[in-house]
């Protein structure tokens, strides 16, 4: 483990990490909160502009096709030019994006921004968590990581009120929901000044001298606090990791398919794609199933309000659980328990069942996404850690893209069983992938798991 790792792992929780836990959270909740508000709006275009059904899935695909592009871009290159930039950047696409959605008239220019918007939050939810977990210890990283990912409860839960609040007060209102969701932009300006790059990162390309500097205000704002660090062991020969100064996008992609990386991606690919599609099966739907199901949309926006408020003891629970039981346990067991509500949900009847079952998959699911985002960037060595966690993320994209139009043609032959029962399916596959396929980090560093990754020595 290099002297720069070793000064990172003995820093408790401090303000420092508290202050990037809510940068990136923000970050996470408007992401969240752009992509969920479609859920609300479809029912409203649907019949505003006379969509077929199809159509309706396809407009609740196009920002997880921009989603797709940008995770896999930002993972690229966020291990090339580094994670700050790609963050700051992927904020200014989507926030510019979602202004010029509240000005369609069309659902063909609608889809376009939508796709442009979902490129730039598919670009900073890739690199939000493989970057700001390289600043935590080991001891902290897996609650640390699912706390931040529960940011994302909240962008739903806000949706779901504007979607229950602002939408059915006039027929343009949503337009005014899209402004809404661009007005994150002004947290450039925090971030630029406030965020700094990854000292794991920086070594990593030979810029030691900078990561110094980082690490030292870390210590600083720690000691100034009254924490007393402990004593640095002595520095060892051949403790600087191999700058990556000849990297490149397609060696990067190339290592993650190496034999000693092979099992862990294609684990990480399987975990994000059934997570990923059983997710947005549900919550990109659920609204609009639930007014086809015979709902009025007041009625169908107040149950998706409770079913979202379900998410956030979801995730925050699972944050917990991935440093009392471990990653693997906790995304494995909550995928499972998914699967089971998900089948509640394809056999209830009621309105009660449908509020029930509805919630604790909302619960499960969000849950497991505490794990894995926790997960994913712990797996990867640091040099291509953002490039590992953004594909993975970027293929789980092609469940969302294709989850809200396969649904758009099974509801109507096959109903909510057809379709809840599709959802059990994938999740239980995705919890064999992670326990079979999977690697134990909870109390391990990054320099540690990568090392047993590539056979290196710490």
């Amino acid at each position: 483990m290099s002297m720069i790792a070793e000064r990172i792992e003995r820093l408790p929780l401090s303000s420092f990490h508290r202050r990037l836990l809510l940068m990136g959270g923000l970050g996470y909740t408007f992401d969240a909160m752009d992509a969920a508000v479609l859920a609300f709006l479809l029912p409203v275009l649907r019949t505003q502009w006379g969509l077929t059904s199809v159509q309706t899935g396809v407009l609740g695909s196009g920002t997880f096709i921009g989603y797709f592009l940008g995770a896999m871009l930002a993972g690229m290159l966020g291990d090339l030019i580094g994670r700050r930039k790609v963050m700051m950047y992927a904020l200014v696409i989507y926030c510019v994006a979602s202004l010029a959605s509240a000005a369609a008239t069309q659902w063909g220019f609608f889809l376009a921004t939508r796709i442009v918007a979902g490129f730039g939050t598919g670009a900073e939810s890739a690199i939000v968590a493989p970057f700001l977990s390289e600043f935590v210890a080991r001891r902290y990283r897996g609650s640390f990581t699912g706390s931040l990912a529960g940011f994302f409860s909240f962008g739903f839960v806000a949706a779901a009120l504007l979607g229950y609040l602002v939408i059915p007060l006039a027929p343009d209102a949503w337009r005014v929901v899209m402004v809404v969701t661009a007005l994150p932009i002004v947290m450039l300006l925090w971030w630029r000044r406030a965020l700094p790059e990854s000292p794991r990162w920086l070594e990593a390309r030979g810029r030691r001298a900078e990561a110094e500097a980082i690490v030292a205000r870390m210590e600083a704002e720690v000691t100034a606090a009254g924490v007393r660090l402990e004593p640095l062991p002595p520095a060892r020969e051949g403790e600087l990791p191999l700058a990556a100064g000849n990297a490149s996008i397609v060696a990067n992609v190339k290592a993650l398919w190496s034999a000693k990386l092979a099992r862990i991606t294609a684990m990480t690919w399987l975990m994000w794609l059934s997570i990923t599609f059983s997710y947005y099966a549900f919550f990109t739907w659920i609204p609009g199933l639930l007014v086809q199901s015979g709902m009025t949309i007041t009625r169908s926006f107040s149950y998706s309000l409770v079913i979202y408020l379900g998410q956030i003891p979801g995730y925050f629970s699972g944050a917990w659980l991935n440093e009392k039981i471990g990653r693997q346990a906790t995304i494995a067991s909550y995928m499972i328990l998914g699967g089971i509500a998900a089948l509640g949900l394809a056999l209830t009847r009621s309105d009660a069942g449908i509020m029930l079952s509805g919630v604790l998959l909302s619960f499960f699911m969000n849950g497991t996404y505490a794990g894995v985002y926790a997960y994913t960037p712990e797996v990867f060595p640091t040099d291509v850690r953002a490039t590992g966690t953004g594909l993975a993320s970027s293929i789980g994209r092609l469940g969302a893209i294709a989850a809200p139009i396969l649904v758009g043609y099974l509801y109507p032959p096959l109903g909510f069983a057809g379709v809840f029962g599709a959802t059990t399916a994938v999740l239980l596959i995705g919890a064999l992938a992670v326990l079979l396929m999977g690697v134990q980090t909870r109390g391990r560093s990054l320099e540690e798991i990568a090392a047993e990754q590539v056979d290196r020595p710490v």
